[in-house]
């Protein structure tokens, strides 16, 4: 299972004037330092939460389809199923009727089951599901608690900008992080 994002969000969660404002930072000077670093903490977060902050379109791409007829999706949460192709053996795709199907967007992982699900004629990649996820199209959607996650983060960040490289970030975590996003990471057993 691979999933592929297909759109770049349209904005970030937070703006750059409520990030400043929380560094108590007047000067426009390091702007694009806040910018970058503001994309780097939302990043990280939707890494260790599996979570889409921003609404946007992704792709996942399965080799067959689940014994238990039921789809996992691990990017969340699943606003839209678009189109499901499958690959035949000659390499054609066909796109699946999927009128009828059940999804539950808001479980983590997310569950899609399809009324119809032909078997794919490629090895690898045979099967693959559009999809838009997020909380949202603006930061006001996302969780108050995400954002201030990343508002600590940021600072962290921001306080050693001189020290880490704005490549090599995030170099550390601050205190009070974890238990922020705990309700929100993925478990695994």
């Amino acid at each position: 299972m691979t999933i592929r994002e297909l759109t770049p969000p349209i904005g970030e969660p937070l703006t750059l004037a409520e990030t400043k404002a929380h560094l108590r930072l007047d000067s426009g000077a390091e702007d694009a330092l806040i910018s970058a670093l503001i994309r780097t903490a939302r990043e990280h977060l939707e890494r260790e939460t599996g979570l889409a902050f921003l609404t946007r379109s992704f792709r996942l791409y399965l080799d067959d389809w689940p014994r238990s007829r039921v789809i996992q999706i691990v990017r969340g949460p699943v606003q839209t199923i678009e189109a499901v192709t499958v690959y035949d053996a000659a390499g054609m795709p066909g796109e699946i009727d999927v009128s009828g199907f059940v999804l539950d967007g808001q479980a983590r992982p997310a569950r899609l089951v399809l009324p119809k699900q032909p078997a794919p004629g490629r090895a690898m990649h045979g099967i693959e599901i559009d999809f838009s996820a997020g909380f949202g199209a603006t930061g006001a959607d996302v969780p108050d608690t995400l954002k201030r996650a990343m508002l600590l983060h940021l600072a962290l960040l921001y306080e050693f900008r001189g020290a880490v490289a704005p490549d090599d970030q995030p170099a550390a975590v601050p205190a009070g992080y974890d238990r922020l996003i705990a309700p929100f990471r993925r478990r695994g057993l």
